[in-house]
């Protein structure tokens, strides 16, 4: 065997295992929600209670990600994707092993420190692979997410079935542990380039705001928006954000680069992200509201719990089909040619969804085709970042936009219940109206024009280093 084909072996094997890395720890955001009604037995606990679940991951995964991250590019980044996979596999064990309802939600609390698993996968990929492989794996990185967040819709009932709630977290142990095995065998340490101290003060009032924020949005349906436990952890959000931003810019070693994130073609990136992977979200929650609805609603498909999921299939294969297809496009014709073909695909999908819904067959065509969208924006947002940013921050920059799109599946969750509640069905008040599908598919196509729109006038990037 020659060198070359050695190495391109090599780069096969690294691009491979990342994104398997990636899709395992995607999966954990979704793995547990189509089992939240029967939690409160299963736990012994309450329907309230019961929701913490995916809030506590959320919540380390929105703060854990940019220090991790930051200490990926500072520290080595096999190192810190080796204690983000760690984290993952011993918060699955406790939640296994140990009864009772506390045990379960520090076990996924621990889970959600996995979600720096992609960004510092695509910071190993810049800077271990060739460029032409490197576009590759960053875009079955990127998708991971969609395609994780879609079969862990899928797998949750039929885990369940096969061998009760221990399973659906022993699944994720026994994978995680043997990706960190391999991960120790094929993957090498990226060189470290950045040798400034870490942001203590920066890190802390970053956690305190985030939390905050990501409390008053994934909690407010519960609290109530207008309470004053919303409220206040709502201004707290809005002050001590404001106050790390002056922070930030001050420090001659900031946590994250406030000046590179809020200019161009950075800022647009991340604004783009948000609004696509609301999209993204949007399709999961109505998709499964469609094939869970009682058929009076009008739309309802009134298929089992454990079988809803499978209506998000073929979202996840398109994305999977598509993630080489989405690579090429992006070498020949560049990441913004890509994340505006993307997010055409998807505002014309959700149009095809307001004018096509209430049978099967247009359900599960309009799935595929938003996940399509998906994976041609997914894929060119980090192609972008990492573009636009020196190589000893690619790990950090990636972060920030991870963090982006886990507020955005938060506000999705939260503007969901919303719209449950402000306008449900009068067959069944657990589903939206049938007219409330339409007006949330309307809008679901109206953030893939706001993201069409972005990608339209997004500026070349020119890098400071080439990664």
């Amino acid at each position: 065997m020659t060198v070359k084909s050695e190495r391109e072996r090599q780069e096969r094997v690294v691009v491979g295992l990342l994104a398997a890395c990636g899709m395992l720890t995607s999966l954990q955001f979704t793995l547990i929600v189509p089992l939240l009604p029967l939690i409160p037995a299963l736990l012994d606990t309450t329907a309230a209670d019961a929701s913490w679940l995916i809030t506590v991951t959320l919540l380390a995964g929105v703060v854990g990600t940019p220090v991790v991250t930051r200490l990926a590019d500072m520290h080595g980044r096999r190192r810190m994707l080796l204690l983000s996979m760690g984290l993952l596999v011993a918060g699955s064990v406790i939640a296994a092993v140990i009864p009772g309802f506390t045990a379960v939600l520090v076990g996924r609390a621990l889970q959600g420190f996995g979600t720096a698993v992609v960004p510092i996968g695509i910071g190993l990929l810049s800077a271990l692979v060739s460029r032409r492989r490197a576009v590759l794996g960053i875009a079955l990185m990127s998708g991971t997410l969609g395609m994780g967040s879609a079969l862990g819709l899928v797998l949750a009932g039929p885990l369940l079935d096969g061998g009760g709630l221990p399973t659906v977290f022993w699944c994720s142990a026994i994978v995680g542990a043997v990706f960190c095995a391999l991960i120790r065998w094929r993957i090498p340490e990226a060189p470290a380039g950045d040798s400034r101290g870490f942001d203590v003060v920066g890190a802390v009032l970053l956690t305190v705001g985030l939390t905050s924020l990501l409390l008053a949005i994934s909690r407010g349906q519960y609290w109530g928006w207008t309470t004053a436990l919303t409220l206040g952890f709502a201004a707290l959000a809005v002050a001590t954000l404001a106050l790390w931003t002056l922070w930030e810019r001050r420090h001659p070693a900031p946590l994250i680069d406030v000046r590179t994130a809020m200019r161009a073609p950075i800022l647009p990136i991340n604004v783009a992200s948000f609004f696509a992977t609301f999209g993204m979200y949007a399709n999961h929650l109505l998709t499964t509201q469609e094939a869970l609805a009682p058929r009076s609603t009008g739309y309802g498909l009134d298929v089992a719990t454990a079988a809803a999921g499978m209506f998000l299939l073929p979202s996840a294969l398109t994305m999977i089909v598509l993630a080489p297809l989405s690579a090429r496009v992006i070498t020949r014709f560049g990441g913004q040619r890509a994340l505006l073909l993307g997010s055409v695909m998807m505002a014309l999908a959700f149009v095809f969804r307001v004018l096509f819904h209430g049978g099967a067959v247009p359900v599960l065509i309009g799935s595929a085709l938003v996940g399509a969208g998906v994976a041609f924006a997914f894929a060119a947002m980090p192609s972008l970042i990492t573009a636009a940013v020196p190589a000893d921050e690619v790990a950090t920059a990636n972060g920030v936009n991870s963090v982006i799109r886990t507020l955005s599946g938060a506000v999705a969750a939260a503007l969901f219940g919303f719209v449950i509640a402000a306008l449900p069905s009068e067959a069944d008040p657990a589903f939206l109206s049938e007219q409330a599908l339409q007006i949330s598919l309307g809008f679901a196509a109206a953030c893939g024009v706001i993201t069409a729109l972005l990608a339209t006038f997004l500026r070349r990037p020119h890098p400071q280093e080439p990664a």
